[in-house]
């Protein structure tokens, strides 16, 4: 998946995901911008943050006081790499080569930690992790990885929509590691509107932390080709570094910057009970939890990972032709019908029950019962990546299950979520 940066930005609510930051130039003092609150000035940039559902009304309104948009990033990434500095800062860290960690173990003794929410449902915190730390920021923007592109295949079959690429790059000679459900930056080439170097973008990894040659030399990604139209001219524009990903010939170098993340981590217990809820290239870190479960070549080099749990991927996608690793999923479903299920929500080919697009929503609450009783089991974890905009029917549909037992889902959410067992990556 990919986390948009610029006009392809990353999203989440107003403390990040779903709020962006506008660089604007050649604003002009007039009676019309007297009544904002934008800080006008002579010369130099205006910052403005913007949510997501205002995004085309404030471009237009933006043209109208004639001001440009020079950069749009998103708050999320900007607090993600702040945090990143500063974190750094804390640690005294000036080398810029040397390997980051960061703990995820919360008890050294590996005893549980238990709450309880309002209704005395116990609640289990995640277990510290058998692999010790997490690698972050091995490589940075100064100073990326330089890898190669060793392949570039398309996911979307004939009839489908858009494009979405398989991408395979080369890691010898390098340091970068990473595990299942991190990201790492991609830096396209050249420079922006403004002269400067163009920034990185953040990309889900979806291979395992073998990679897809189990040779722990390669890491793949899955990218969808941005394309919207202008608000203004009607004109079509394609994002910059997804064009440059989903163009990207064998043989050539690729910037590479991280890894980062630590929301979407799989739990180390081979019993865990996994619940994937994704969008288009939203499956990228989920085809990662899948290849390390189920893949039979995984399974024999991961002797202290053998997954026994159940894991349950339900996806949306427009078209049966966007469904992306098709072949590879349903395999996985023939072959192990006990430990994993698979349930696709084409919203341009199914009906949802009142007859409109089957969107993942409808999909949850036609399970919501299913759901809910995983969900309230400690061994269950919960995944969600893609677009934000299917959250809310995901809540609207637990809670209406959890209300039937007088549990209040809102509550119970956030225990889940202090727990580390619902996971959200939404843009």
């Amino acid at each position: 998946m990919y986390y948009q940066g610029a006009v392809e930005s990353t999203a989440n609510s107003e403390s990040g995901s779903r709020v962006f930051l506008y660089e604007v130039v050649g604003l002009r003092q007039s009676e019309e911008t007297d009544k904002t609150n934008y800080q006008i000035r002579q010369s130099g940039s205006v910052f403005i943050r913007v949510p997501y559902n205002r995004m085309n009304q404030e471009m237009r309104r933006i043209s109208r006081l004639g001001g440009k948009i020079v950069s749009i990033q998103s708050m999320a990434t900007l607090e993600q790499l702040n945090g990143n500095l500063a974190a750094n800062s804390a640690n005294g860290d000036s080398n810029k080569g040397n390997v980051e960690t960061t703990s995820v173990a919360n008890n050294a003794t590996d005893k549980e930690s238990r709450k309880k929410d309002k209704k005395g449902n116990t609640m289990t915190e995640a277990k510290s992790k058998k692999h010790g730390d997490v690698p972050v920021n091995i490589y940075r923007p100064k100073d990326p990885f330089v890898g190669k592109c060793l392949s570039n295949e398309e996911l979307v079959g004939e009839g489908g929509i858009g494009t979405v690429r398989h991408l395979k790059f080369d890691l010898s000679g390098g340091d970068l590691r990473y595990l299942e459900g991190q990201s790492i930056g991609i830096i396209p080439p050249g420079v922006d509107k403004n002269g400067k170097p163009e920034k990185l973008r953040l990309y889900s990894i979806a291979s395992t932390q073998h990679g897809d040659n189990l040779d722990d030399k390669t890491v793949s990604l899955c990218v969808r080709r941005l394309e919207y139209k202008h608000p203004e001219t009607g004109e079509t524009v394609y994002g910059v570094c997804s064009t440059y990903l989903t163009g990207l010939e064998p043989g050539a170098d690729v910037q590479i910057t991280g890894p980062v993340g630590k929301e979407m981590l799989l739990p180390d217990d081979p019993e865990a009970n996994i619940i994937m809820m994704g969008t288009g290239t939203g499956i990228a870190p989920f085809r990662a939890y899948l290849w390390r479960m189920f893949k039979d070549e995984e399974r024999k080099i991961n002797t202290d990972y053998q997954f026994k749990g159940f894991a349950w991927l339900i996806f949306g996608i427009p078209t049966t032709p966007n469904i992306l690793y098709k072949e590879e999923l349903e395999e996985i479903q023939s072959k192990y019908p006990d430990n994993f299920r698979l349930t696709y929500a084409i919203s341009r080919e199914q009906k949802n029950k009142e007859g409109g697009r089957m969107y993942i929503q409808h999909r949850c609450e036609e399970y919501a019962e299913e759901l809910w009783n995983m969900v309230k089991d400690e061994k269950t974890y919960t995944y969600i990546c893609g677009l934000k905009g299917m959250e809310d029917g995901i809540d609207a549909a637990l809670s209406a299950a959890a209300a039937k037992e007088g549990v209040d889902w809102s509550d119970y959410q956030k225990q889940l979520k202090k727990a580390h067992r619902w996971n959200v990556e939404t843009y």
